[in-house]
């Protein structure tokens, strides 16, 4: 119950009082952050999440032979925008869902806790949904390719 009003404390909306604080150094840290080091931060996560998600190593590795299939296949402009569109979003689930099951571990620690549990699984059925959003485009777009020859 204290990680969730924590968790409550964090996500409460501030008073106008403490908006107004909050807000000025908020604003002249932003200033002094420059796109490269935005950039090396944004590549850092992307780093870690490779590192400790298998299931993001699974995508990327299908995802990669997915291109190669279309090269082969000789995929269309448009075939093309789909395919990228459909990995593209696999991916992009998966790490949402690194970053939703990171959260809820930090909020709630070891101790097992019905919310956060379903909270993850909510979070790994994006990505599951995703996926088969995925497959649908990928059938839609390689199956008349393997028919024709």
């Amino acid at each position: 119950m204290k990680q969730i009003n924590r968790l409550a404390h964090l996500l409460r909306p501030l008073s106008t009082h403490q908006a107004a604080e909050s807000a000025a150094p908020r604003r002249r840290l932003h200033r002094k952050r420059s796109l490269t080091r935005s950039m090396r931060c944004a590549l850092r996560g992307l780093c870690d999440a490779w590192q400790s998600e298998p299931n993001l190593r699974i995508h990327v590795y299908f995802s990669a032979w997915i291109v190669a299939c279309g090269a082969w296949s000789r995929l269309s402009l448009n075939e093309w925008l789909w395919v990228t569109f459909a990995i593209g979003l696999v991916i992009f689930a998966e790490l949402m869902n690194t970053a939703i099951e990171q959260t809820v571990d930090l909020v709630v620690g070891l101790r097992p806790d019905p919310m956060a549990r379903q909270v993850k699984d909510v979070a790994a059925g994006c990505v599951l949904v995703a996926s088969l959003i995925a497959a649908v485009i990928g059938g839609l777009k390689f199956i008349p390719h393997v028919m024709r020859g």
